[in-house]
């Protein structure tokens, strides 16, 4: 006699509207009468095998309602991998507990446990749905016209650089903002989106999608300084060189590594530092400054974008109707209609397990260190209402006396 039993997790990096995806479930799982109770993992994947669960049966719509609105993972999160044999746990536990509805929430990583952890109920015989729901601020899953946590990722970033500008035509000098991105550029590519005026900056914009070549760097800084008299860049933190060398660690001197063995790109300032200190050294410039964004364009509380938040809600009730209303495992994909409009689609988990997107070539400008119309026009709609805006004096010149 089936159980009516469903689990729900979180993995991966947090987000700002991951919660609303995870609300989205609950609600929406609630609707169907043959569901008896709504689990959450602890910590993701990592919850499961420990069979840390908690029941959000018994929780509140309206204190649902508030933990929607608010960044982060509810139910805590996870960098494990898992491989075949910890998938291999996770549906022993699935299975001891009846559970015959699996949403998992995250990006690349989680796919492809949602993947696994199907083919092995399927070799089992075991009745197990498991659907895979996009997070990810890098929007770098296949099969999706974006991904839920980009846009409000992107509208932070957008206003960060925006008012960095500010700063740095205050006061003149050179400006490094590094965002995360090992890969996709989508990230770093949404500063572009913070200028006004066409002397604001980010000047100059480099993508993991190019070749990164230092001395070429070096030469469009001086270019844009001369020019302008100052120059604000933007970096992604997955640069590289021809061979695909993260150019962190060609410039450090010691490389920190994740437990993944990858080269550590967020959560550190040395990249940032790095090309400041190359900036000084080499063109001479004084006052040169460089940030590093990281945990911060993640779960950041006071700018999400509202259609951000109305897509992270459907996208965890397409979950739901997708698994009680069809006959087959997959990963919710939003695909965009019209000007601006999105419709939902499932796709096989094949198509989007283990694989990466990164920029379209139609979005980079020739020059490699710009976006395109096209990608400004593919980014807008996303970031939603009430995008702030900065004016400038019109500064009416008075003639000189004493020095005219």
């Amino acid at each position: 006699m089936p159980s009516g039993k469903i689990l729900v997790a979180q993995g991966g990096g947090p987000t700002a509207v991951i919660n609303q995806s995870l609300v989205g479930v609950v609600l929406e799982s609630r609707r169907f009468q043959h569901v008896t109770r709504v689990y959450g993992a602890l910590h993701g994947v990592r919850g499961i095998v420990n069979e840390e669960f908690v029941d959000l049966t018994q929780e509140t719509s309206h204190n649902l309602e508030l933990v929607a609105a608010t960044p982060s993972s509810a139910l805590g999160s996870t960098r494990d991998k898992p491989d075949i044999a910890y998938c291999q746990q996770i549906f022993e536990v699935l299975r001891a507990h009846e559970i015959e509805h699996f949403f998992y929430i995250g990006g690349n990583d989680s796919s492809d446990t949602v993947r696994i952890v199907s083919e092995e109920a399927h070799k089992a015989g075991y009745p197990l749905r498991c659907i895979h729901i996009p997070k990810t601020i890098d929007n770098d899953l296949v099969g999706s016209d974006h991904t839920p946590g980009f846009p409000s990722a992107a509208r932070f970033v957008a206003q960060a650089f925006a008012g960095a500008n500010l700063d740095n035509a205050a006061l003149p000098g050179v400006y490094v903002g590094v965002v995360m991105g090992r890969h996709a550029g989508f990230l770093t590519a949404a500063s572009a989106l913070g200028k006004k005026f066409p002397d604001d900056g980010p000047h100059l914009i480099y993508l993991p999608e190019r070749v990164f070549v230092l001395e070429q760097f070096l030469a469009d800084v001086k270019t844009t300084y001369e020019k302008y008299g100052r120059c604000v860049i933007a970096v992604s933190e997955g640069i590289h060189d021809a061979s695909g060398e993260p150019i962190a660690s060609l410039l450090a001197k010691e490389v920190e590594r994740d437990a993944h063995g990858n080269v550590q790109l967020s959560g550190t300032g040395a990249l940032a530092d790095l090309l400041c200190d190359e900036i000084k050294a080499k063109l001479g410039i004084k006052r040169v400054r460089g940030d590093t964004f990281g945990y911060l364009q993640r779960s950041f509380i006071g700018c999400v974008s509202d259609v951000d938040q109305r897509e992270a809600r459907e996208v965890g009730e397409k979950a739901v109707q997708f698994a009680m209303w069809g006959d087959r495992d997959g990963s919710v994909a939003i695909k965009r209609t019209g000007f601006y409009s999105v419709d939902y689609e499932l796709l096989p988990l094949t198509e989007v397990a283990g694989k990466t997107r990164t920029m379209e070539d139609e979005f980079i400008s020739a020059s490699g260190t710009d976006v395109t119309d096209a990608f400004r026009l593919y980014l807008r709609p996303l970031l939603g209402s009430g995008m702030p805006d900065a004016f400038r004096l019109r500064a009416a010149k008075v003639a000189k006396v004493l020095k005219p």
